[in-house]
Formats: structure tokens, sequence, C-alpha cells
């Protein structure tokens, strides 16, 4: 069967613009004016605005050869709110800036554009602007998520202090684990393109991979239970590596207890399948996406009714370090090893 493609010089840029803008209208009352000019108006009255930025660059961030261009444009969507929710305010709006090389159709964008409106629906969120432009190789995407939060609610990464708990929501590993299992089949598709891939058995563990879901869920719990945590980070390069930024930015030390950390079933059972430490993986996978937080011990049994919070373990003086506390009573310092930017490796 032929499969359509239109060539991207077919439309131009600002052609291209319009064809995968068309049809979507602002849902929040603080867009103004979203596509379309110069630049977008918001009106956010009396909150603060919270802006974040990221970039996903192909074959660094992102294999094509195991992930639809639909999925990619929801992950992309998502790994930024994800940065909004982690100040516990509200992302309202999305620019979408891309560089594209010309092996990419109109057909392929639609279907990274697909993904990034299924994202804006579920999240509520307005794409407002951004920007095309052309690549030698490969798929850029930058996205830059707008927010609103209230002033006297807004969570910072240095406000933890001695004595505060430290939680976090869902569980850890799972989305490394995934790419493990990605990775896998890609190298036996390499040697072996007759075989088809065996993914089955493993789906969680695939989803948190390849369509993770920011944790609007947690701060909606916050605002029910009439908590504003001290401080707060979303895990995106591992939970070692976010503790480490959180107690860099507070200047306090934290320990974590090991049996506390949450890991799926799905994803301890794959990490001894894969002969990996699963406590290494939680520790150190990334990509999980969930909030890294902690809160005034005044305020432990508001989180102790929250579904899928648990309590990791406590700040710390700074001078005591960052440690982990094993199930066989040992302390091991706690070290950075996830997602390395501008690394040799």
């Amino acid at each position: 069967m032929d499969v359509k493609r239109t060539e991207l010089g077919q439309l131009g840029e600002f052609g291209l613009i319009e064809h995968l803008t068309n049809g979507h209208s602002p849902r929040n009352k603080s867009t103004i004016k979203g596509i379309g000019d110069d630049a977008a108006v918001l009106d956010h009255e009396n909150f603060q605005t919270v802006v974040s930025t990221d970039i996903m660059v192909e074959s660094i961030h992102f294999d094509l050869g195991y992930t639809p261009l639909k999925h990619l444009g929801y992950k992309a969507v998502v790994s930024n709110l994800s940065d909004i929710y982690a100040m516990n305010a509200t992302p309202k709006q999305i620019t979408v800036s891309l560089a594209i090389s010309n092996r990419f159709s109109v057909e392929a964008l639609e279907e990274l554009y697909a993904g990034i409106y299924k994202a804006c629906d579920y999240y509520n969120v307005d794409l407002i602007g951004g920007d095309t432009t052309s690549s030698l190789k490969g798929l850029f995407i930058s996205i830059t998520a707008i927010g609103q939060g209230e002033k006297d609610k807004l969570v910072y990464r240095n406000g933890a202090k001695v004595g505060d708990l430290l939680c976090v929501s869902g569980d850890l590993g799972a989305a490394y684990l995934g790419l493990q299992i990605l990775e896998r089949e890609k190298h036996i598709y390499k040697d072996f393109p007759e075989m088809q891939p065996v993914l089955e058995g493993n789906d969680y563990i695939l989803q948190r991979q390849l369509k993770p879901e920011a944790r609007r869920d947690i701060i909606d719990q916050f605002a029910k239970s009439q908590l504003v945590p001290t401080s707060m980070i979303d895990v995106s390069d591992g939970l070692a590596s976010e503790i480490r930024h959180l107690c860099h930015q507070s200047k306090v030390g934290a320990f974590i207890e090991e049996g506390s950390v949450p890991i799926h079933p799905d994803a301890y059972q794959k990490a001894i399948d894969f002969q990996h430490d699963p406590i290494t993986c939680a520790l150190s996978g990334g990509e999980d996406y969930e909030l890294l937080f902690t809160i005034h011990p005044l305020d432990a049994d508001k989180v102790k009714f929250m579904p899928d919070v648990v309590i990791l373990g406590e700040i710390v003086d700074k001078n005591d370090g960052i440690h982990l506390h094993s199930k066989s009573g040992r302390r091991h310092p706690i070290i950075a090893q996830g997602w390395q930017h501008f690394s040799n490796s």
C-alpha cells in the first residue's frame, strides 16, 4: 500500500505551521493571543508566571528506531509540564520549536503534533506559538512551558530545612528498564531483521519510557490537603541526582531508607532479569517524572494519607552528607550516576 508523503517544501515554513496548528483554539482565559501574530499575549492577573524550557535531540534524547512520533510528541510536552508542576504551579501554555531534516514528511509531523495535542488536551494546556527551521540531520524539539502559581505557594529547590521529611511520588526505575528492553530489541533486530520484537508482558515498563505522565494529581492533592512542600524537584535525571540537586540548593544533607524507595514489581523483576541491582536502577535510572519533595515534620500526617506518595527519609545537616541506609544497616554515600549532559561516554 502506498503511503501518502507530502514534502515539507510544498507547504513552506508558514504554510506548515498553519497546517499543523489549524483548528486548535485556546482553552485558558489567560491566553489572550496565541498562534498567528509576532508574539503570544498572556494575562495571568494576580498569579506568578513560571517558565521552563527543554530541548530534545534525536540520537541523544530519543531514538526513532523504536519511538513512535506520536509518543515522542506526547513525551516532549510531558517532560516540560513536569518542571512546572515541580514548582507547585499549573501549566497553561506551551510553545513548540522544531528543526527538521528533509527525511521527514508533512505526514510524519502530523503524527508528532497528534501526540503534542493529545498531551495539551489531557493537561488542559494551549499551544500558543513556536518556530520551525531546517536541520542538516535529524530532528530537534524545543518546548517552552508557561504556567502560573500563587506567590505564597510556589515551591523552590532551596527551601529544605534540617528535620524535614523527604518524600517521593509514584515508583522509580521502570522507565530506565523500559529503555533497556527497547535497546535490546533494537540490537537483536539489527542482527536478525526477520525476528519480531519480544515486548509482551512489559506494558507498564514500556509505557513509563515511551508515554510517561506528569504528576498533576500530586499537585491537586497538595491543594486539597492545604500542604505546601518546603522544597521540590522533578525526577528526570535519576533520584540520586535530584536528591543531590535539592540538597545542594538548600545547603543540607539527607538520608533515605533503601526499604522505602518505591519500585514497581514489574521493574524489580526486570532488573533481576537484566542482572541489574533494582535499587541502583531506582536511584540512577531517570525519566521517571515523579516529584521529589520535602515537608515540615508537622505535615507528616497529611502525606501519610496521600495515595502514591512515600516518605523516603529525612533532611540532615550538610556536614552529615547524603546517604542511603541499606536494608543491612550500612550507610552508603549517594552518588549521582544518572544522565549527565556533555559527558564523554
